[in-house]
């Protein structure tokens, strides 16, 4: 099973979509203004700067760092620790990075109102892992 914000779905449902990409879910599972509130939020955090994904979207980092980016209004790939991704996996708080699941990356649908709030939490669990790793070095 997987998570798409909020809602639970299997594994099979992501990939009706004619190419099989959890991309194309941002079709139909966005929510309008997203993007906005969660780059508005972060830039608030001391020592965040945004600037254009590779990939298209916003990418967060603290210095060279990144600690997560957004595609638009539908979805927010994150970076952990493995462990830590687990974790987040294990307790139905996001997906395994849409395209590299193996890695500490995760990967968060936005699909309601209140998966904007969900995602800014998981992106502070990411900023301050990098921030105590920054004050040890």
């Amino acid at each position: 099973m997987y998570r798409v914000g909020a809602t639970r779905l299997a594994k099979a449902e992501l990939l009706d979509d004619p190419d099989g990409s959890p991309l194309q879910l941002e079709k139909i599972m966005s929510v309008r203004g997203a993007s906005k509130q969660i780059v508005d939020t972060l830039l608030t955090w001391e020592g965040i700067a945004a600037h254009p994904h590779r990939f298209g979207g916003t990418e967060f980092r603290i210095g060279k760092r990144e600690i997560g980016h957004i595609h638009g209004d539908s979805l927010v790939d994150i970076p952990f620790p493995k462990k830590v991704r687990d974790e987040i996996v294990t307790a139905g708080e996001a997906n395994p990075h849409h395209i590299l699941p193996e890695t500490g990356w995760i990967s968060f649908y936005l699909r309601e109102e209140g998966d904007i709030k969900r995602a800014i939490d998981l992106l502070n669990r990411s900023y301050e892992i990098a921030m105590k790793q920054k004050a040890r070095s």
